[in-house]
């Protein structure tokens, strides 16, 4: 059996001289003469998903893993032969202790499969656990691929040091394994709908829209770093020279783009409070809220003086938010329910030549036949043997705890999460028993316990919008006309604007883009606010609702719900002239009300909108003024 080289001793890669420039090489260091605090390296984890099958996903991470070994001198681990789940019509075996193969010294790799955890039909797992050598400790290398019942499938990988002693030095961060960076082309990993890619893209300016588009996603996990270009300087070569020994530690942490000068320009005009520009490099997390100013501060800035300063430095601190990120957010459901690794018991090998007890004679009396191995050399082997295997022990009885508490904290999450949900419930329902004891009126019928109005312009009565749902018309429509033909399903919703604007917008929708049924989605978690903000249960604004939407209501994305405009729209005196939207006397004297709350129903130039008045503390009525093309501000001008 061979070993493993002691010029690699984990599945990471250091930059390259041809991948980077000699100022933004990794320095070597030597065991204990390593800078920085003592304690362990902050791991690297990668969560992502993959189009492939399962079978497909955790074929191509071992062919991968078994050549990584090969080239490092280990033993290759055979092929693992097991029916896959789903064939031949099989559900996976219930998970066992995991398959232990030694490939080379203290080079240990784990093996394990079965069902995920909640009952059978909830998916299936695999996972690698590779051990190998390290200065001081060990490094540990888990690959995991779990499929949830109709659900993606989901790839993590995690690398992290097992330092032998609290005093001993450690890099800062494990590096990015070797691993991540061949599988992620290989798996076509995506982030919700957007690929993740191992290199910095071009952006160009028809690009732009999708850009904006993939940063306001709401399954967005993973950061979104965007370079800017500084003037009269090419992007290929900056993206090159610069851009890309900068990102060269965010492979699987975070996807990178860079801006041309025309797509920085649109870009700047259409995130005013979020731009990049000058070479800087920008962070921007998930959840992008382009209308909130005070959003853009929670995105950080990486100026170009800095870069170019001391870019190793300067890609440590561009990785270090994505890092932390990974580490802190939760585990998605399916990689949440994989159990706990169990591994086999520790054993010693078999000798060679016969066995020899370690508390012998000293003498090796016990030594038979001309083929015995000295004595004191077997007491020596064997001793270390048994403390190597007591070490390894050690390691997987302190990881399993590990994931037992992580395990056990998600599991409190959700208890929590549905106690309260169970505690709203019964508060609604005892409140509209109580009402319904003491001959009030419940739900959208006492909103008109207040003012009764009547629409502008001839516009439909608050008391027409009580019709019942029609009951063979439940699916979202896909056209505005339709949409509009359809708003007296929302009881305490009125709509008080020009039907011209929201019709126009089935001329521009471009072919999948969703605007009628994302406008439908917000009508509905609008009509669900105003019925529970009539009772006083709705526990904020619609913003708020949006962040904590109640189980059983419809969820609207929180990053398409804008509670207001900027003070630029708010004090332009014919900006905030269109925003005097239409509506009812006993709301307004003027018949005319400001509306900066509005709902984002669209991206890119266009951008729709549909701007609204919250009025459920008055009238108990929430009027919709206008759905539209993005009115006048400093990105339409």
């Amino acid at each position: 059996m061979t070993s493993a080289r002691s010029t690699s001793n984990a599945p990471t890669s250091a930059p390259s001289p041809t991948s980077a420039p000699a100022s933004n090489r990794p320095r070597p260091h030597a065991g204990a003469d390593l800078p920085g605090p003592r304690g362990p390296a902050t791991p690297y984890r990668m969560t992502v998903t993959t189009a492939l099958p399962h079978a497909d996903a955790i074929a191509l991470a071992d062919e991968q893993l078994a050549s990584w070994l090969k080239r490092e001198g280990c033993d290759e681990p055979p092929s693992a032969l097991r029916t896959r789940p789903g064939q031949a019509g099989e559900a996976p075996a219930a998970p066992g202790p995991a398959e232990r193969l030694r490939l080379g010294d203290r080079v240990l790799l784990d093996r394990d499969h079965g069902p995920l955890r909640g009952g059978p039909g909830a998916g299936h797992y695999d996972r690698r656990r590779l051990r190998t050598p390290a200065p001081h400790g060990t490094q540990q290398l888990t690959l995991t691929v779990a499929t949830g019942a109709g659900g993606p499938t989901w790839v993590r990988l995690e690398a992290e040091t097992h330092s032998t002693g609290s005093g001993v030095r450690t890099p800062c961060r494990v590096p990015v394994p070797e691993l991540a960076r061949t599988l992620l082309p290989l798996l076509d990993a995506t982030d919700g709908p957007a690929a993740v890619h191992l290199a910095p893209r071009v952006i160009t300016a028809d690009q732009v829209d999708t850009l904006i588009d993939e940063l306001c996603d709401p399954e967005r996990r993973l950061p979104i770093v965007v370079a800017s270009v500084p003037v009269n300087l090419p992007p290929d070569r900056w993206a090159e020279d610069v851009v890309g020994p900068l990102c060269h530690q965010l492979p699987g942490l975070a996807t990178a783009y860079v801006l041309d000068p025309a797509a920085r320009t649109g870009f700047n005009v259409a995130l005013e409070y979020h731009t990049v520009y000058g070479g800087a490099v920008r962070t921007y997390l998930p959840e992008v809220d382009p209308a909130s100013r005070y959003d853009g501060a929670r995105h950080p800035v990486l100026a170009r003086g800095r870069i170019e300063q001391d870019p190793r430095r300067a890609a440590g601190l561009l990785a270090r938010e994505p890092r932390r990120l990974a580490a802190d957010q939760p585990l998605p459901p399916s990689l949440a329910a994989v159990p706990v690794l169990r591994v086999p018991a520790p054993q010693l090998r078999r000798p060679v030549g016969p066995a020899v007890d370690p508390d012998a004679d000293p003498a090796g009396r016990t030594a038979v036949g001309p083929t015995a191995t000295p004595p004191g050399t077997d007491r020596a082997a064997v001793r270390a043997e048994l403390a190597a295997l007591a070490h390894e022990e050690q390691q997987d009885r302190a990881e399993q705890q590990a994931r037992a508490d992580e395990l056990e904290r998600v599991r409190r999450t959700l208890r929590l999460e549905r106690r309260d949900h169970r505690e709203r419930g019964q508060g609604r329902e005892g409140r509209d028993a109580r009402d319904t004891r003491e001959g009030r009126p419940r739900s959208g019928a006492r909103a008109l316990t207040g003012r009764h109005c009547t629409a502008p312009n001839g516009g439909p009565s608050a008391g027409q919008h009580l019709a019942g749902r029609p009951a063979g018309r439940r699916g979202k429509p896909e056209t505005f006309t339709e949409l509009m033909a359809r708003l007296g399903e929302f009881p305490l919703l009125t709509f008080t604007g020009d039907q011209k604007s929201a019709l126009a917008l089935d001329g521009l929708q471009r072919t999948g883009a969703g605007w009628a049924r994302l406008a439908w989605d917000g009508l509905t978690a609008l009509q669900e606010y105003a019925e529970a903000a009539v009772r006083g249960a709705a526990g904020g604004d619609f913003k708020q609702w949006c962040e904590h939407t109640p189980e059983g209501c419809h969820r609207f994305p929180p990053r398409k719900a804008v509670r207001g405009e900027s003070r630029t729209v708010f004090s332009h005196a014919k900006w905030k002239r269109e925003r005097m939207l239409p509506v009812p006397e006993c709301v307004d004297t003027s018949r005319r009300a400001f509306m900066g709350a509005h709902l984002r129903i669209g991206g890119g130039r266009t951008a729709p909108r549909l701007h609204y008045l919250d009025d459920c503390s008055g009238s108990g009525r929430i009027y919709v003024g206008y759905i539209g093309l993005h009115l006048t501000n400093t990105r339409t001008n």
